[in-house]
């Protein structure tokens, strides 16, 4: 909300000036030369400008009301894809028009003229960026009775809104080979209550009466002198850690890498297409009943710890929209501590070795990764020294993820064309996992 300005400033027009001053012009050369039809084109200008400013009328002694201007917007986060305000005018008496000026960062003014009366004009804004994002400045200018008085500009800026990320329907995702808990959606390779059937053995001690198989009783031991029981395997959930890297926030121009220039509002940066593949792969997972947490290698703060429900998933979605890169990140003395048996999920640009060495070191003690490569699609370079230095940053790049792929490590692209393929890709790599995790003798 803006605070509104209490002392108004009304001025007498330029059209009312230049009427004075044209009604005057024309009467006394009608006088002069004697042409009463001159001097009375003047009159109507000269007087009807002065009648306009008689008392009454909207100038420094009308009542101290401007005209107030209130731009609100919901509390709540915003989803990506449109923001809203509402912009509340309040004229004061005597005024006839309010002119308004809307703007936005990135986007072109929008301008209109409305009656000057209480009104409430909706605004809207399509967001393709997410995270913390400037809205709405409008500016207002009252105008009194045939435009004689005009009101000095007023201003009123909307609050920042933060933008939560969207998340794309995915199918199956990678899991853990080994799943945790004592129940869950996925089936395990211990004994437990489940559906995939495992066995049938004879009756022990600590065994459910419920699960005694009569059929089979009744054909190995017709004299009921042994029971028989079905075993199944035990339910488990998969816990995933999403290991966000917000060190870096480059769009698909590079000039503006070094921080010289604005980004545009309408092309998705790195670090969004991180978090849009985070939000995708949280969501799938929480909606598959698994435990899901956020590392963030940008900042020095307590991780989000796994945990599932649809309240976790929207604590996952506003912490992701918060991450932004703060300052010159320092080197980390050991990556972070992962819960064991955790399946690690890794958004990154891979310009630097940094994430890459934590992907290395969670693989060694037993941790399944998944790398989603998140760097935009790059503009060809304006200048022959930008244009050697992204080679040779390209180059360097795409060793390391070949690197990475050599040594058995998943790389899916999320960034241009190669994004809508990127479900799919998933979806094999999960079930590729889920046919080596399969125990032996459950079909799938």
């Amino acid at each position: 909300m803006t605070s509104p300005v209490t002392t108004p400033v009304w001025r007498t027009s330029p059209a009312a000036t230049a009427g004075v001053g044209v009604g005057v012009v024309l009467l006394a050369l009608g006088l002069l030369a004697g042409r009463a039809d001159v001097a009375l084109l003047g009159v109507p200008l000269a007087f009807g400008a002065l009648w306009s400013g008689r008392p009454g009328a909207p100038r420094q002694e009308r009542p101290a009301t401007p005209t107030d201007a209130l731009l609100s917007a919901p509390d709540q986060p915003a989803a990506a894809g449109e923001l809203t305000a509402d912009l509340r005018l309040h004229p004061p008496p005597g005024a006839e028009l309010v002119h308004v000026r809307v703007a936005a960062p990135g986007h072109r003014p929008v301008e209109v003229v409305v009656p000057a009366r209480e009104r409430s004009l909706p605004l809207r804004l399509s967001a393709v960026r997410t995270g913390p994002q400037p809205t709405f400045h409008a500016d207002l200018r009252g105008y009194g009775a045939g435009g004689t008085t005009i009101e000095d500009p007023l201003s009123a800026t909307a609050p920042d809104r933060l933008v939560l990320p969207a998340a794309m329907p995915l199918g199956r995702v990678p899991l853990p080979q080994r799943l945790r808990g004592l129940t869950g959606p996925h089936t395990s390779r211990r004994l437990g209550d489940g559906s995939e059937l495992r066995d049938v053995h004879p009756f022990t001690p600590g065994d459910q009466v419920r699960r005694i198989d009569w059929r089979t009783t009744a054909r190995r031991s017709p004299d009921l002198d042994e029971l028989y029981v079905r075993r199944t395997y035990a339910t488990a959930e998969a816990t995933v850690v999403l290991v966000l890297d917000s060190r870096d926030d480059v769009g698909p121009d590079l000039s503006t890498w070094r921080g010289s220039g604005p980004q545009r509002v309408d092309e998705p940066t790195s670090l969004d297409l991180a978090r849009h593949a985070a939000a995708s792969v949280a969501s799938a997972l929480v909606d598959g009943g698994d435990r899901v947490g956020l590392e963030d290698l940008g900042r020095r703060r307590r991780p989000l710890p796994p945990a599932a429900g649809k309240r976790h998933l929207r604590r996952l979605l506003h912490a992701l929209a918060l991450s932004r890169p703060v300052g010159t990140p320092g080197r980390r003395l050991r990556p972070p501590q992962l819960p064991a048996d955790a399946f690690v999920y890794v958004f990154t640009t891979a310009l630097d070795d940094e994430p890459l060495t934590l992907v290395r070191y969670w693989r060694e003690t037993g941790h399944g990764v998944v790398v989603i490569d998140t760097l935009p699609d790059v503009r060809p370079a304006r200048g022959e020294h930008m244009r050697i230095a992204w080679r040779i940053t390209r180059m360097e790049r795409e060793d390391r993820l070949a690197r990475l792929r050599a040594e058995g490590v998943p790389v899916v692209r999320w960034a241009g064309s190669a994004r809508d393929t990127a479900p799919a890709r998933l979806e094999a790599l999960a079930v590729a996992a889920l046919r080596h995790r399969a125990p032996a003798g459950v079909g799938r």
